[in-house]
């Protein structure tokens, strides 16, 4: 495989520190363009040294001068502010890897699917609230759009796309996060830092909470229906708490055919890195004959509420799945900054959802410019229904 330039954009987070992990195992295979950060300046630094990377972007202008120090004796080209990272997002190489968390990602995204050769993305927003867009945008330039998610990693690993008429179903597998097994009863009293401690996995503070609430499975229900031209009816989850296979798919003739690997991103920022080869990776790998048991069960529909607000947001449209996503971001701020319970997260996002189903103001999701429009409407409803309904029920500490 002959070297690949590439750009991590969110180079500082959990994915991005696992990519970095993937480029230093193989130096040989990978030419390091630009790493990017929000705001966590001496890991930018630390990163963009250890991957030699030609360029470095902080998004954070007040963090500006501490960079230069960090960098200083290095030939590092520094970038500084948003507009550094859209200019980098736009940058031709051959892979970008996205992920930037939240929204907030959407714009480079777009950038680096009309410019580079491959996009693999990491985060499940812009798919979720500008799905059509994204797809779209994919297809018009021939860029290669290869998910990073460890379940749609999974499924685009063992899916037939030749033969997509003869998909029974997509089956999303769930951890059920670290309050599976707690009463419900008890749920209300749920910290912010009991809600981030996965059991299997190591992931950023907003993730974590979508895990424990069963919203990210939500979230990738929307993102398997783009991704895969899949309806939503033939998408199904179920929960498999030592998050050994990752996802199946069902065939008509009988055949489940499943991917499975150790609880760690490296394995499919390996395959989606180097896609269509395959890489060695710097991360755990499974052993088999240690397993002792896999389980699988349906979801509780009264402990995970969230999942049918996906098939709801499916079946209303795309203006629905940017309300989706937008209440959600919303609410898990407010969670973890012990504005409302853990309880009523999914609690305020089914709340807002419904209110923007039943709004008379039009929604038209056409342009990224309407996608964000409704995005601002929706965070702002959300916002202000906190304010006016602080802890419904009470945080514990």
């Amino acid at each position: 495989m002959p070297s690949r330039t590439i750009n991590i954009l969110g180079a500082t987070g959990s994915v991005g520190q696992c990519a970095a992990d993937v480029v230093a195992k193989n130096p040989d295979r990978f030419s390091v363009q630009t790493v990017t950060a929000h705001g966590n300046t001496r890991k930018l630094a630390e990163t963009a040294i250890r991957l030699k990377a030609r360029k470095a972007v902080l998004c954070d202008r007040k963090e500006e001068a501490i960079l230069r120090e960090l960098l200083k004796g290095t030939e590092i080209e520094i970038g500084i502010g948003p507009d550094s990272l859209l200019e980098s997002s736009c940058s031709a190489v051959d892979v970008t890897l996205a992920a930037i968390a939240g929204l907030a990602g959407l714009d480079s995204v777009l950038n680096a699917l009309r410019h580079s050769r491959v996009v693999a993305i990491a985060n499940k927003e812009p798919l979720v609230a500008a799905g059509p867009l994204v797809m779209q945008t994919a297809r018009q330039s021939g860029c290669t759009l290869l998910p990073v998610d460890s379940e749609h990693n999974a499924i685009f690993q063992v899916l037939d796309t030749k033969n997509l008429q003869s998909v029974e179903n997509l089956i999303l597998t769930a951890s059920g996060g670290p309050f599976l097994n707690r009463e419900i009863s008890e749920l209300e009293h749920v910290t912010p830092a009991q809600a981030v401690a996965h059991p299997n996995w190591s992931m950023g503070a907003k993730i974590s909470v979508d895990s424990a609430t069963m919203m990210n499975k939500a979230l990738e229900i929307i993102e398997a229906h783009y991704l895969f031209d899949m309806p939503g009816e033939k998408i199904k989850v179920l929960i498999h708490p030592q998050s050994v296979v990752h996802s199946m798919v069902e065939y008509t003739d009988g055949s489940v055919l499943a991917q499975m690997g150790a609880s760690d991103m490296r394995t499919p920022l390996s395959h989606a890195l180097a896609w269509p080869e395959r890489l060695p990776t710097p991360g755990q790998k499974l052993t088999l004959n240690t397993m002792k048991h896999l389980t699988f069960s349906e979801p509780d529909p009264v402990r995970f509420p969230a999942l049918k607000l996906a098939y709801v947001c499916l079946e209303n449209g795309p203006e629905a799945c940017i309300a989706l996503n937008a209440a959600n971001e919303a609410a898990v701020e407010a969670f973890l900054a012990e504005k409302i319970s853990f309880y009523d997260i999914v609690g305020t996002v089914e709340y807002i959802v419904t209110q923007a189903l039943g709004s008379e103001t039009p929604m038209a999701s056409n342009s990224l410019d309407d996608i964000k429009k409704i995005d601002g409407r929706i965070r702002a409803l959300t916002q202000d229904y906190i304010s006016k309904n602080p802890r419904r029920r009470t945080v514990a500490g």
